[in-house]
């Protein structure tokens, strides 16, 4: 495997309240190398977008990073200066949100956003930047690029905001991409489209995606890696395939029988029980335990990351696979 692009080393993030404190990521560590896709999976709240956030230095009181590390081409990110991480976003590491008016000013025009973010991080003339921004706009399927630069972002609808989102990421050819559910709001022959962009960027670029998605369905075909996510930590992490042909926690084995197109017809759709601890009162031990058909008392001390298989290892006291001896 290549030297990864991205490592991140157990990574803490936490928002204070005044009920308490939210571990909302517990102890993440993951590696992302140059053209690797890796799709980040898990229930909502299960820490995913907190992750990607962590990443571009976009946590906010009261949120905090507590600790860990996230180095960048080597570079650690964790306590750089605000100055630095903006010379990074949007040219080095950029981010697909999954509501697009995050990325989008509603009284700004397209043309007058997309030119912006260009001339951000590159030298060029305003005539060659619009000539671009027309580029991107067609790119990623949206008809009569032209006119659509002069609209307003309130002239589109949800899917084409997200579509001009998603053209204003790939501006820069990024050297890591985080999407964040980027395709949710997207009708299935344009999430086609994109999914086949994004691959592409990945293969001639080199670039790292990290898809972040409670969608299964979506990685299979489209992620190198996975890594899923419970409660703020990474349950399981290996190779897509093998993850989910023959996964080793039983979390990861309901989400993936909760997919419909995994049921027969007019068969009942298999769900996990119950629902996700807050990360204000996390049970003891395993905080997938109080849900889990395979928990015993054992399952009461926190679980340590065992080896299940070739770059495979879950976080489980009864892995549903065979140990790698140690």
């Amino acid at each position: 495997m290549a030297e990864p692009l991205l490592s991140i080393r157990d990574l803490h993030t936490h928002f204070d309240t005044k009920a308490g404190i939210v571990k909302a990521v517990n102890g993440v560590s993951f590696d992302v190398a140059p053209g690797e896709i890796l799709g980040l999976v898990g229930e909502s709240g299960s820490g995913k977008s907190i992750t990607g956030f962590s990443i571009l230095g976009l946590i906010q009181q009261p949120g905090r990073i507590v600790g860990g590390s996230i180095r960048f081409a080597g570079e650690e990110l964790v306590g750089a200066e605000t100055t630095r991480l903006r010379q990074l976003r949007g040219r080095d590491i950029a981010m697909i949100f999954q509501d697009p008016m995050m990325t989008l000013n509603p009284v700004l025009r397209i043309d007058t956003q997309i030119v912006e973010a260009i001339l951000a991080h590159e030298n060029v003339g305003r005539a060659v930047a619009l000539g671009r921004a027309r580029d991107a706009l067609a790119k990623v399927g949206i008809p009569s690029p032209e006119e659509r630069l002069k609209a307003y972002p309130h002239q589109f609808s949800g899917g084409m905001r997200q579509r001009v989102a998603i053209a204003i990421a790939l501006l820069h050819r990024p050297r890591l991409i985080i999407c964040d559910e980027p395709t949710t709001a997207l009708d299935v022959t344009i999430q086609a489209q994109i999914i086949h962009e994004m691959r592409l960027l990945c293969q001639e670029q080199g670039t790292a995606l990290i898809w972040i998605t409670h969608d299964l369905a979506v990685v299979d075909s489209l992620a190198d890696r996975l890594c899923v996510m419970y409660a703020g930590r990474i349950v399981e992490q290996g190779p897509a395939g093998a993850v989910i042909a023959e996964p080793a926690h039983p979390y990861t084995r309901g989400l993936i029988d909760s997919i419909p197109s995994r049921n027969s017809r007019g068969a009942r759709l298999k769900q996990i029980p119950g629902m996700a601890p807050s990360p204000l009162a996390l049970p003891a031990g395993c905080p997938f335990r109080p849900r889990c058909s395979y928990a015993d008392d054992a399952c009461l001390n926190e679980p340590s990351s065992i080896g299940v298989g070739a770059g495979r290892d879950a976080r489980c006291v009864h892995p549903l696979v065979a140990r790698v001896p140690a």
